[in-house]
């Protein structure tokens, strides 16, 4: 795999990933996404022969990483584990998928456990590298009323002992929200209990999903499209919405940001956190004034969404404007612009390029890369201490049980009194005060 990375990153390139929205369907009724069941418009399923030829066409093309999204993909599991397996048999190795939770209802039926083996021996079958259940707040009566999914979250910790049983480490996916915990009323106007309560929550959504029995977890960032607003986004990809569970003013973002990339070095060395410190942190510095701080996105020239309505290819699920056509008639390996785009904060492609914004600056611009370790210390400090993170986590392997003792070097001293290297320095000068 290292070989193959170099080889991407020798010709100005990263591990290529596709997301494909196989279904728009839900049974969820969560207010932050257009998805949602109670929303009406014409609803779309891909066919498996259309998901096979994008799949081949991925898979010749040298996609290192897919993902199967919706909607609620788990809604057709028999197709998806199909596509999985035949994803893997291309030779596709990082191949993802999740679920709102529905099926860990009912978790006291007599049926209950025989279902859950059933459907863990299934997925371990398919080779999936990574499952995720998404989980939207610390507390669980809260998070069961946005998904209208009543007992889920007993079901899930019923059922993850029977997941590891067959070498299934599900991830536990926060999508950052204002019901993250009990936050009625908090907004930027007291920016210091608006930190802090956001910190209580994040610390008390781990405390939650480690006890459940959770070895993994990654954090969605909030998503919001403004339809007043002039930008250049325009989403395909309808897991947004404008209602203020899920918007967030740019100082709340940074805010929040700062909350989470505050409270992630305490529980690394007790949970596998995908979170990368480093995209927080330019997170923040991007939401406090300085909007280039980031790395581009590589959507459109590395990564790319599928759309479930027409097959579709789009440089981001949130640039409905810029269809690329067919994705089984897109040159992979030449396609797309000088990456540029800082619009969006979807976690899924933001992430990853500025993993490997350095990187390619090392290969790419040796001289940038030089300055960059000279002028932004910090910044590249907080990288280097990512990529560590991350070999230490195996790369977040779904189907390995985590390496405490290697994660154990990751452990915080004081983590009571952390503080991540990042201040916060909004114009207001009310803001530039916030510590812990």
């Amino acid at each position: 795999m290292l070989i193959k990375t170099l080889s991407h990153l020798a010709r100005k390139k990263v591990p290529s990933q596709v997301v494909i929205q196989y279904t728009d369907n839900c049974n969820a009724s969560c207010p932050q996404c257009g998805m949602r069941k109670s929303n009406k418009f014409l609803r779309s399923t891909m066919k498996v022969a259309e998901a096979k030829k994008i799949i081949d066409h991925a898979a010749k093309n040298d996609v290192s990483a897919l993902s199967f999204t919706g909607g609620e993909p788990m809604l057709y599991f028999k197709e998806l584990t199909g596509l999985i397996s035949y994803a893997n048999k291309a030779g596709i190795k990082y191949i993802r998928t999740g679920t709102n939770g529905f099926l860990f209802q009912n978790h006291t039926d007599p049926g209950f456990t025989r279902r859950m083996e059933m459907m863990a021996q299934t997925l371990a079958f398919t080779k999936i590298y990574t499952f995720w259940i998404s989980i939207d707040s610390s507390v669980p009566s809260l998070h069961e009323e946005m998904r209208g999914l009543p007992g889920v979250i007993a079901g899930i910790r019923k059922a993850l002992p029977i997941f590891h049983s067959y070498n299934l480490y599900p991830s536990a996916n926060l999508g950052i929200n204002r019901n993250v915990g009990d936050l009625k009323g908090l907004t930027a106007r007291d920016p210091c209990n608006f930190y802090q309560g956001y910190k209580t929550a994040f610390k008390n959504f781990f405390d939650l999903i480690i006890d459940m029995g959770f070895t993994m977890v990654n954090a969605c960032y909030p998503m919001s499209v403004d339809s007043t607003e002039k930008t250049g986004l325009d989403a395909v990809y309808e897991a947004t919405s404008e209602a203020p569970i899920v918007n967030f003013t740019s100082e709340e973002k940074a805010l929040l940001f700062k909350a989470l990339a505050d409270t992630i070095p305490e529980y690394r060395h007790k949970i596998r956190i995908f979170s990368p410190l480093v995209s927080l942190g330019s997170l923040i510095r991007k939401y406090s004034g300085e909007p280039d701080a980031s790395y581009p996105c590589r959507g459109g020239a590395d990564f790319f969404f599928v759309d479930a309505k027409n097959g579709n290819a789009y440089p981001c699920g949130y640039k409905g404007g810029e269809s690329l056509g067919q994705f089984t008639r897109l040159d992979l390996t030449k396609n797309g612009d000088k990456p540029s785009c800082r619009e969006c904060d979807w976690e899924c492609f933001r992430d990853p390029s500025e993993l490997f914004g350095p990187l390619l600056d090392m290969f790419d611009k040796p001289l940038s890369f030089i300055k960059k370790i000279r002028n932004d210390r910090e910044y590249m400090k907080v990288w280097l201490d990512d990529t560590l993170y991350y070999r230490a986590c195996d790369l977040f392997n779904g189907r390995k049980k985590p390496d405490y003792k290697k994660l154990a070097s990751f452990k915080v001293k004081n983590s009571s009194s952390f503080v991540f290297p990042y201040p916060i320095n909004i114009k207001n000068p009310s803001y530039a005060n916030v510590e812990d």
